[in-house]
């Protein structure tokens, strides 16, 4: 039985309080997204965090996981919007409790954990949300060890943890329009998955998605307005066709309503910004375009980077 919300947001409100000041004092380490998800993160007076227990693991493809999630406090995330940006706390082996970093209000920082007990912060996206289970869904992009998202979701068996943290609200993904231009590779799966099954019927555009070959192609409906074309890469670090491939596709004539949704590597992201901004002159409110991660640096290194030049946009 699911215990009662208010219940449970009484248990962590002095963890929500602690977030919601994480993020205010440092937002680029927090959100993993554009500055309006950092303005949004900021603006919730609630942001939820809650140890999960995985309940199954599923391969969906041969580079993809899906990790099913568990707890009473799955129904904290009611509100929320599947394709999102969360932070999940990946903790150390032989650790079975999420230590979750604390607060220092008069520094204005956060206080972690020992490093025996630190969890990992990594940036991802909830797939989806099964409240009557008590489930969430997390995909993951298998790569090996190269990574520690990857490995604990390699290694990772019903009854570990996995902590997750994400503002309490609703998130519009994209605003209404009559073309859409998606374009991803496999980090980018859950959310356009989630766009792309959400638009209404009479939507028209294109999807394109990059991943490893022809078996990591995934089953996403959409209406039948919008397309999908496939492409297929099995060395990403070193480089993406999907750039060069969304120069070459159409696009519709002015004056019709048009948003374009980018999320990939730093320089896939950087070239399309550049290509729609600056060539079409696309308007911010009709793009969206986040690098999602950049290719030879962690996340960590590579936050400042990727959020300096979103908000050059």
């Amino acid at each position: 039985m699911y215990q009662n919300n208010s219940l449970l947001y009484k248990k962590h409100e002095s963890n929500f309080i602690k977030l919601c000041e994480c993020i205010r004092s440092d937002p680029e380490n927090f959100p993993g997204g554009h500055q309006s998800t950092v303005n949004q993160y900021t603006m919730s007076k609630k942001t939820i965090q809650a140890e999960l227990t995985v309940k199954r693991k599923t391969t969906i493809t041969p580079h993809y996981i899906r990790i099913t999630l568990t707890g009473d406090e799955v129904a904290l995330f009611a509100n929320t919007t599947p394709g999102a940006n969360n932070k999940i706390f990946i903790p150390p082996a032989g650790v079975d409790k999420i230590y979750f970093p604390d607060f220092d209000y008069e520094k204005k920082q956060w206080v972690h954990q020992p490093g025996d007990v630190r969890p990992v912060v990594r940036t991802y996206t909830h797939r989806g949300y099964d409240a009557v289970n008590r489930e969430m869904y997390i995909d993951f992009v298998v790569h090996g060890d190269n990574g520690p998202a990857s490995a604990w979701a390699l290694r990772c068996q019903p009854g570990d943890v996995l902590g997750v943290a994400m503002h309490d609200r609703a998130t519009e993904l994209v605003p209404a329009a009559n073309w859409y231009f998606l374009i991803g590779d496999a980090t980018a799966i859950p959310v356009l998955s989630n766009i792309l099954e959400t638009l209404p019927a009479t939507a028209k555009g294109r999807a394109i998605i990059e991943v490893h070959d022809e078996a990591d192609e995934q089953v996403i409906h959409t209406p039948s307005g919008v397309s999908i074309d496939w492409l297929y890469n099995d060395n990403p670090e070193a480089g993406s066709l999907l750039a060069c491939t969304a120069r070459r596709q159409h696009l519709p004539q002015p004056g019709v309503s048009k948003f374009a949704y980018v999320a990939a590597e730093f320089s896939t992201v950087k070239a399309l910004r550049q290509y729609f901004r600056q060539e079409h002159h696309w308007t911010k409110e009709e793009l969206y375009a986040f690098a999602y991660w950049r290719a030879g640096t962690s996340e960590e290194q590579s936050a400042p980077e990727r959020h300096k030049e979103n908000q050059e946009l």
